[in-house]
């Protein structure tokens, strides 16, 4: 695998071609002296429980793993809080409204958008929701099922870092 500076050829800053490895986190233009370090980006998963205990689960409709399991979130927007992004892509999912994020844990994952490989830290996120009564599947999600702990399989999950995820959960609830 190569890594991921290696995808970047030119300074974003002056758009220089003498923009070279200054370390294994970053590079460095020989024109302006721009260091550019490549981070992580932040994204957001929600864990919603209904009162029997289910778990909301996404199917993918659209790449990457289009069609496997899901759960609902996405990227955090520019000057959005990790809350409020996770309850902002529960509501543009699944059209429900999500309260109360509780912080649960991350973990790293390498999305691939459109060939380019963005790696990602995804924040797990418990979120209550009162109402299920407007559940409907939207924006990138093709479909919406509520599936009792012992009905979910983890392998079903095509996002690595979700699957993890998953494993997490289900070693709580179970």
């Amino acid at each position: 695998m190569n890594h991921p500076l290696e995808s970047f050829h030119y300074c974003p800053r002056c758009g220089s071609a003498d923009f070279t490895v200054h370390n294994e986190k970053s590079k460095k233009c020989g024109g302006c002296g721009f260091v550019y370090y490549f981070n992580s980006s932040a994204a957001v998963v929600a864990v919603i429980e209904n009162e029997k205990g289910e778990i909301l689960v996404a199917r993918r409709g659209k790449e990457p793993a289009k069609g496997s399991y899901d759960l609902p979130g996405g990227f955090i927007d520019l000057f959005e809080t990790a809350e409020e992004a996770v309850c902002r892509e529960v509501l543009e999912e699944t059209s429900l409204i999500a309260t109360n994020p509780l912080y649960l844990f991350s973990i790293p994952n390498i999305y691939l958008y459109s060939g380019f490989e963005v790696h990602t830290v995804d924040l797990f996120f418990k979120c209550k929701v009162n109402d299920f009564s407007g559940l409907r599947a939207d924006d990138d999600v093709a479909e919406l099922l509520l599936l009792a702990p012992g009905m979910i399989n983890p392998a079903a999950f095509g996002l690595t870092s979700i699957r993890k995820g998953i494993e997490k959960i289900l070693q709580i609830v179970i």
